[in-house]
């Protein structure tokens, strides 16, 4: 199979990835806001097939979710489709930019991590002003910290074993 082809096809999987992975805590939205289900599959698809297809997941996930099941809302899904674009971005240029291993593995995706949630603040502030709400620094805190707690942790866990189990199988090329 030719790579675009392959990459395609995994961004593909990625996408299915991201609108049923939220199913798993749908029936607790608290849980499922903590666990953030959908940043894992682009957070994967920028390391596995660069940050072009990683960036185009992230930005039309949430709102792609939204449309056909209607959760996140709308107002939460616009901002996130930035934030998991940004994932996507910086998860593509970094891991292809610095030498495989397991700190830069672990560099990578914590600096994806902390870059799309300073893209989820700025979008949302962004989208707040526009709608006339305010955006705090501490529901900045709150949303992007705080409540993702678990989530971070369970990236943090997840994310840099699959990537090496995808390197030593010859997935990620």
């Amino acid at each position: 199979m030719k790579l675009n082809t392959r990459k395609l096809v995994y961004t593909a999987l990625g996408l299915a990835l991201a609108l049923v992975l939220p199913f798993l805590t749908g029936q607790i939205p608290r849980f499922g806001n903590m666990l953030l289900p959908m940043h894992i599959p682009v957070l994967l698809i920028g390391f596995i097939c660069g940050w072009q297809y990683g960036l185009l997941l992230g930005f039309i996930a949430a709102p792609l979710r939204s449309l056909i099941f209607t959760m996140p809302p709308m107002m939460s899904a616009i901002p996130m489709a930035f934030e998991m674009a940004a994932y996507g971005l910086i998860s593509g240029i970094l891991y292809k930019k610095l030498p495989k291993s397991l700190f830069n593995t672990y560099l990578t995706l914590i600096l994806s991590m902390i870059g799309g949630r300073i893209v989820w603040g700025l979008a949302t502030y962004a989208y707040f002003s526009i709608l006339g709400n305010s955006f705090t620094w501490q529901i900045f805190a709150t949303g992007a910290v705080v409540n993702a707690i678990p989530g971070i942790i369970l990236q943090l866990v997840l994310i840099p074993p699959l990537v090496f189990a995808l390197e030593k199988n010859n997935i990620i090329k």
